[in-house]
């Protein structure tokens, strides 16, 4: 079976609200993830050295300020410079189709998970998006 998925959960900038971070690390959890939520108000570099130093297979980032245009592609660039282009960064939160659209083309991130996504649907996208990493 191999080791278990690890998911490093962040907030980024000041947004305050992490209900929706927690009721996916939640679930995550459930499904039998290693799950490393960084709190709240976390720099990007923060998150990136965290990622590092826990060796995770992917970074989720819950984003409801409106700096996702910013963050994610800020967090790629980091992680791409520290080697960490293996490590599939995925984001939550109120984000527009079209933003999130460009942030795909762009390869910020390999998928976006809007408010009312089921828990299920992102437990399943990740346990495929990490077995096609790992070459499963």
């Amino acid at each position: 079976m191999g080791r278990p998925i690890r998911i490093l959960i962040a907030k980024v900038g000041l947004d305050g609200h992490d209900r929706g971070a927690r009721v996916v690390a939640s679930a995550l959890r459930d499904a039998g993830m290693e799950v490393i939520y960084t709190g709240l108000r976390k720099t990007p570099e923060v998150v990136v050295e965290a990622a590092l130093q826990e060796d995770v297979d992917a970074i989720g980032v819950s984003i409801l300020s409106g700096a996702h245009m910013t963050i994610f592609p800020k967090l790629r660039g980091l992680m791409n410079s520290e080697g960490m282009d293996d490590v599939i960064l995925l984001g939550g939160g109120t984000i527009p189709n079209d933003d999130a659209q460009t942030l795909l083309n762009a390869g910020d991130v390999g998928k976006v998970f809007t408010p009312g996504a089921s828990l299920e649907d992102i437990v399943d996208w990740l346990r495929e998006a990490v077995a096609k990493k790992r070459g499963a």
